[in-house]
């Protein structure tokens, strides 16, 4: 009997181990691969994948006691994704554009940000924009100041920088959630919210 099943077995496998020389297989089918040595290997992309401390989503307690803060984050969060989503398709955009036409780009790109959002962002608090402020930091890996000194100069980098600090804001301020206490509770916050906990 045993024998019996070791050849029916043997005999379902067969086809699966045989090369195929060019037949693409339906079940199979490789969509990305690269040849090495004369080998196709298979190339898959997979989800990214974060691995969190235990302590790294908020608390019943902290969510009590930063609620301000968690509803500011939920609010601002959208907004600086978009950002990120519309500051990496302006630069594929400039990445090849002579001088004039990356600043007439810029700007058009500018007007057209300020036309979608400008009316929803006038009516936040100043604590949103210090939020925003972080969120898109967080987002770009670029401080504001940075990012305003890139795409419109250093002038007007400095304009906007001496106007923010008179509302209380600080352009040229990081996001440091390992060693700033408040970026770290926002961090926080923005996973717990990614995660569908908040």
């Amino acid at each position: 009997m045993k024998r019996l099943l070791f050849i029916v077995l043997f005999l379902a496998l067969l086809p699966a181990a045989l090369p195929v020389n060019g037949q693409i297989v339906a079940e199979r089918k490789v969509r990305f691969g690269a040849i090495l040595d004369g080998d196709t290997v298979p190339f898959y992309h997979l989800k990214e994948v974060r691995i969190l401390e235990s302590g790294s989503l908020l608390s019943q307690q902290e969510i009590r006691k930063n609620q301000k803060l968690i509803r500011n984050v939920k609010k601002m969060l959208p907004y600086a994704k978009i950002g990120k989503q519309r500051l990496d398709m302006l630069e594929r955009q400039v990445a090849d554009l002579p001088k004039r036409e990356r600043k007439e780009a810029i700007k058009a790109a500018e007007k057209n940000l300020l036309a979608d959002y400008s009316d929803e962002l006038k009516e936040c608090t100043i604590s949103q924009g210090k939020v925003l402020l972080k969120l898109i930091d967080r987002e770009t890996g670029r401080t504001s100041y940075v990012l305003v000194n890139e795409l419109r100069g250093k002038l007007r980098a400095g304009v906007y920088q001496t106007f923010a600090r008179l509302f209380g804001y600080n352009l040229k301020a990081g996001y440091d959630p390992k060693n700033n206490k408040e970026d770290n509770l926002i961090e926080r916050i923005v996973l717990s919210v990614e995660r569908g906990k908040l």
